[in-house]
């Protein structure tokens, strides 16, 4: 029998790297990965994880294990899913912006309407500045939005990298002036995307605006401007813009899961099963 926290613990390590990147993953210390690594590899029999100059990577029975140690804890989470769903009834409210709508929820919302049947979802997709303010008056249950900062009921916390995002089809313009799409204030990627030109001096106007990120991709994929998002924008006609563009950095953007105390048991599963699995899932 293998603990799943200590599978858990070798799929932080096969995502992220690195023990310390592991370690910050699962919330323990550096040693404490060390040592749950060891008796991972004691119970299989199998050296998972091999000395790589100042760190350690996988040796190929390790990348061989990835896959199996997927599966086992999809399957876990499943049945774990499965037993507590079965008689649970009730509603969620749950909060996202649509960076999620669009991605990993679908595969997830599917998962957990399998396994709890009777529980009625209702899913608010929207501005951050909205649903926060909706999940402090008690009106949604989970919230999955851009972080404003650390938060008692947090979670999970995800950090993605903001992208310079344009149409696959290339650019219509060649002004000097680089033309922006950003969604109406107040907006992260928004104020990222102007502080980074402005700190690099870089000539830029606002383009186009929208209150939804629908009317983002429109002017985007028309090629009359560029955007700032992270990479679960990429796809359908948006793709990363060309290094010849010379574009300054940008931060790194910053997601939260939160779970309104008290929310109940069906609540508490769905938000479970959403910190275990987005961080596995891109855009």
């Amino acid at each position: 029998m293998i603990d799943p926290d200590l599978l858990r613990t070798f799929l932080a390590f096969a995502e992220g790297g690195s023990l310390a990147r592991a370690a910050a993953m699962v919330n323990r210390s550096p040693s404490a990965v060390t040592a749950q690594m060891q008796r991972l590899e004691a119970l299989v029999g199998e050296t998972l994880l091999a000395p790589a100059g100042r760190g350690r990577s996988l040796t190929p029975v390790g990348e061989e294990f990835v896959d199996h140690a997927r599966r086992i804890l999809e399957a876990h989470r499943d049945a774990w899913l499965s037993l507590k769903g079965a008689r649970a009834d009730g509603r969620i409210a749950l909060g996202s912006t649509q960076d999620f709508a669009d991605t990993a929820l679908p595969a997830l919302l599917r998962r957990f309407a399998r396994s709890h049947p009777r529980v009625r979802l209702d899913l608010r997709i929207g501005r951050t500045k909205e649903l926060t303010a909706a999940y402090e008056q008690g009106q949604i249950d989970i919230l999955l939005t851009m972080r404003q900062g650390p938060a008692a009921d947090e979670l999970l916390v995800l950090r993605e990298p903001m992208l310079w995002l344009c149409s696959e089809n290339g650019l219509n313009f060649a002004e000097t002036e680089l033309p922006l799409a950003v969604l109406d204030p107040p907006c992260g990627f928004r104020s990222a995307a102007i502080a980074a030109l402005e700190d690099a001096k870089r000539p830029f106007r606002i383009a186009a605006t929208s209150p939804s990120l629908a009317g983002i991709r429109a002017a985007v994929l028309s090629g009359i401007a560029m955007t700032v998002r992270t990479g679960r924008f990429l796809g359908s006609g948006m793709a990363a813009a060309p290094d010849n563009l010379d574009l300054p950095e940008l931060p790194v953007a910053e997601f939260s899961l939160r779970l309104r105390p008290k929310a109940g048991d069906a609540p508490s599963d769905l938000a479970a099963l959403l910190a275990d699995e987005l961080p596995r899932l891109d855009g």
